[in-house]
């Protein structure tokens, strides 16, 4: 896909400036020719005082002025990093200021919120995009390819696990903002089933576990994942705050087998282990700037009038089932779906390749989920 590299470009405001907006997100503003960052929101002044300076940024506002900011006729779209359990309200006012949003994933933490957000995108006739950068990621997509092209004979299985160790304190262990291992990192596990299988699952389980740390007071563990798709085909994970950081998934047909590893990482090299009659040939993909690549993506979309593919549909099937998983949790019973059309899916035709960022910025009052600042 050609971006538009016109002399226009698409405004942004950077609303939420945690570890993520400042290690991955801000810094590829560089390499999306069709995408200029004017505006940051934040209630830390001391991140908008350096983060302004550093990026040559004139425009900033705290949460309180956010409405401000999208009146201030500075901004095209705002991108949103903030708390899972803020995405909708923020959303929602940017959209009734005719404002586009990506808004990171998770969509929102239910249902509701995610077509109310919906609803307000399409009510004032703007753009809204989930950011799943995978759907713009040469790795998965052509792993897309790979098993829609039969490769590997019928698709059967797939299996993955994303693990990794959150510092105690770190926002994602809170139950109040939407923390948890399904929201955070289980949902690229079950982006990737779908988008692997082109379908939705009908029935999902799930089981949870927690050996009693502190850190882990309000949310899972750990948790593991059955997916049950149409056709009898099978979907499993496990995802884990509490383990070595590991990011893989399978996916194993009639004839043969993919493996992706690392899969799900947003910068650094992703690898392919296909193996067909016993025979397995590697490939190597290089690194890019993931993040450069969904502005890139979303400002075309604004610019061409088009509609994204990780649209706020996508966004709300991975809510839905997240929150159906957390209710097989409690019941320790399976949990049936209400199946929703999903008319796009990503394809190789949306791979949208960046340089790799060479700016490893010093964080200004954050930390990884880890806790290395």
């Amino acid at each position: 896909m050609t971006a538009t590299n016109g002399n226009r470009k698409i405004r942004y405001a950077v609303v939420g400036l945690g570890w993520f907006a400042q290690e991955a997100a801000l810094p590829s503003f560089a390499h999306a020719d069709n995408s200029e960052l004017v505006a940051l929101v934040s209630d830390d002044s001391t991140k908008n005082e350096e983060l302004s300076k550093k990026y040559g940024i004139q425009h900033t506002y705290s949460y309180e002025e956010y409405e401000d900011c999208l009146a201030s006729g500075e901004v095209d779209a705002v991108y949103i990093a903030l708390p899972n359990h803020l995405h909708c309200d923020y959303t929602m006012r940017a959209a009734n200021q005719a404002i586009h949003v990506l808004c990171e994933k998770p969509m929102a933490i239910t249902e509701q919120e995610c077509e109310a957000m919906i609803k307000a995108a399409n009510d004032n006739n703007v753009k809204l995009m989930i950011a799943y950068r995978l759907h713009l990621e040469e790795a998965n997509l052509q792993a897309v390819e790979i098993v829609r092209s039969k490769q590997i004979g019928e698709p059967r299985i797939f299996n993955s696990i994303f693990t990794q160790q959150v510092e105690e304190g770190n926002i994602r262990l809170r139950d109040v903002t939407g923390g948890g291992t399904l929201y955070d990192i289980g949902i690229y596990c079950i982006n990737a089933a779908r988008y692997l299988f082109q379908d939705e699952p009908i029935e999902v389980f799930a089981v949870a576990a927690n050996k009693g740390e502190q850190r882990f007071s309000e949310v899972e563990e750990m948790a593991s994942v059955i997916l049950r798709f149409p056709n009898e085909r099978l979907a499993t994970f496990t995802c884990s705050f509490g383990a070595a950081s590991v990011s893989t998934y399978q996916i194993v047909g009639t004839e043969g087998d993919l493996r992706v590893k690392p899969a799900y990482p947003w910068q650094g090299e992703l690898k392919h282990y296909l193996t067909i009659n016993g025979e397995t040939q590697e490939r190597t993909f290089e690194d890019h700037d993931q993040l450069a690549a969904e502005f890139t993506y979303f400002s075309d979309c604004i610019l061409e009038d088009k509609d994204p593919e990780p649209s706020g549909t996508e966004g709300l099937i991975d809510v839905a089932i997240i929150q159906a998983l957390y209710q097989s949790i409690e019941t320790g019973q399976p949990v049936q779906i209400e199946t929703r059309d999903r008319h796009q899916r990503p394809t190789s035709e949306q791979t949208i390749e960046r340089p790799p960022s060479d700016d490893k910025p010093d964080l200004i009052h954050a930390a990884a989920p880890s806790g290395q600042s």
